[in-house]
Parts: structure tokens; sequence; C-alpha cells
């Protein structure tokens, strides 16, 4: 069974937890999105152990955790637009894909063979001491098995990778409960994943909207049309419940709730936490009322649309 690192001793356990990244361990730790599966980024070993404990597809590439600006510009290429986008929104739930600087010493499985680098800086307390204590930039998808729910405590984390990491960093429940947002940096700008900074924020930092890919297949993670999938079959855009299935609505109403008060910001943070709940109860038919898409309901209703997708 892996540790379990407690707050309540967080110097000690900050410290164990960068000593097992350091030595090629895997090691989950809390960032405000949700709990990212963390290993050295420059050591091939580590991070093929990422792909192994999830069962992830290789050609799925990874996001790279920097506690700073300066960590992500000596990984990827920098322009005005990243220099304006870091400045609004890190640390926090945004990604930026760059191409790859020379010398930048980060394992080709972390690229999945591209010349493109998925980095963030994460806001999160607990993830900004660890990545600061382990000097090493972390590879670090979510913490689950690959395709299924991400996790947004510990105990998500304990349910699905027990026996095949090192730790876990216990942080409490992730603030903000969806993956960040991606940016190809291009030019031009292109929206990659929807997640915790919205369109509208992007566009006024920029000064115009992020286009769609233009690429086709996978060029960052979270693009895999089944992802965050529960056990339950999902219904979206349902006015209620058929015979058989838990209604999870939005605002009042509804057997579970994104947020009773139709609040995006609560739904985001509940999203992961419910769909695990379905799962607790056994749930083999459920159906989620309507969702408005617009800010965060966007990044809320990818990832619906992903767990609600046909399954391999």
């Amino acid at each position: 069974m892996p540790q379990t690192l407690r707050l309540c001793e967080i110097a000690a356990d900050l410290g164990k937890a960068a000593q097992l990244l350091r030595a090629g361990e895997l090691v989950a730790f809390p960032t405000e999105t949700v709990y990212g599966l963390g290993a050295n980024a420059t050591d091939g070993a580590a991070v093929a152990a990422i792909y192994a404990a999830k069962n992830r597809p290789d050609f799925n590439p990874l996001i790279v955790h920097v506690p700073d600006v300066a960590g992500a510009r000596a990984l990827i290429h920098w322009t005005d637009e990243a220099d304006r986008l870091a400045e609004a929104f890190w640390p926090g739930p945004l990604t930026l894909v760059g191409r790859l600087r020379e010398g930048h010493g980060i394992s080709s499985l972390v690229t999945a063979g591209l010349d493109t680098l998925a980095v963030r800086v994460p806001g999160a307390p607990v993830a900004q001491s660890l990545l600061r204590e382990a000097g090493v930039p972390v590879a670090a998808p979510s913490a689950n098995p690959s395709g299924r729910i991400s996790p947004t405590t510990a105990a998500h984390v304990l349910a699905g990778l027990d026996g095949k990491i090192a730790a876990v960093l216990d942080g409490g429940p992730c603030e903000v409960g969806l993956e960040s947002t991606i940016l190809h940096l291009g030019p031009p700008v292109q929206m990659l994943r929807a997640g915790g900074v919205t369109g509208t924020d992007v566009e006024r930092v920029i000064g115009r909207r992020a286009e769609a890919p233009k690429a086709q297949g996978i060029t960052a993670p979270g693009q895999l049309a089944s992802h965050y999938a529960p056990r339950a079959e999902l219904r979206l855009n349902a006015e209620g419940p058929r015979p058989g299935e838990t209604f999870v609505g939005f605002g009042a109403g509804g057997d579970l709730s994104l947020s009773v008060t139709g609040d995006l910001r609560e739904a985001a943070a509940r999203l992961f936490a419910v769909l695990h709940e379905l799962d607790a109860r056994g749930v083999t038919r459920a159906a989620f009322a309507p969702v408005p898409d617009t800010g965060l309901g966007r990044a809320i209703n990818d990832r619906l649309r992903r767990a609600a997708a046909p399954r391999d």
C-alpha cells in the first residue's frame, strides 16, 4: 500500500515526497485542479512507470509541472502572449503548450514523440512546496487509471492506484475540481482543452478568441474522446430521469446535484466527486440535467461528453 503523507507533518512529508520523486518513484499530490500522479520528468524510467500505473496509452502526452515562469521558459520557446497569459493566470489552472527548447532534458516519453511540451505552474500551496523541494520538473497526469474519473481527494487516488505508486501527499479536496485549460501558443493561440480558465478569460488577456485546434490527432493531454468515465451509462441534457436512472441535477432537484443553487464554480468543483459517488452507489444508469454551455459550463460539458462517450 502506498504511504499517505499527511499535512499535519507538512515539512517532513514534503521532504519525504520530494526525495521519492528524485529517486524515480511515483508520488500523487494535490493541485488546485485534480490530484496529479507525479514523476521526475527527466527520468525516462520514472515516466514509463506513470504509463504503467495508469495503463495510459503511450501516444497520450503528459503535462510537466514547474514552480514558476522561469522553470517554464527553460523548457519551451516563449512568446509575448505567453508572458501575458502567465502573468494573468499563473500560478493556476492553465497549461501552455510550446515548442521544446534545445537542451530541455525532458524524457521523450513525456511528449509522446511530439516536438512540443505542455507546461503548467500549479497554484495549490502543497504542489508549489513539493515542486520547489523536489527541484526537478514533474510530469503529472491525473492520478487515476486511464479513462476513469479524475481524483479530487486522496481517497480517490487510493481507490484507483493503491499498490501501484509509492506515496500520496494528502492535501484535502481540490479547490477547482476540473483539469486545467490547455492553450497551444501557436501562433495563433489555440484552445486544445477547456478547463478552469474560460475562453472569455483568455480573450480578455490576449485581445482575441483562442482558435480551435488546427492539427488532427492527439497533440496535448486530455484529448481522448472517451475519458473521465464512471461505470454507469450516462445520458446528458436530460429534463428528468427515466425508469431505472439516477438523476443528477443542476439546481434544485435530483438524486444528486452538481450544485443545488445552479452555481457553475461549485458544479465544476463537484463534478468528479459526483461521478465517484455514482460508482460508490453502484449506479448503472444516470441522467444529467442540462448545464449552461457558457464560462466554466463549457469545461463541465466537455468532461460530461467524454464521460458519456462510447468506450473501447
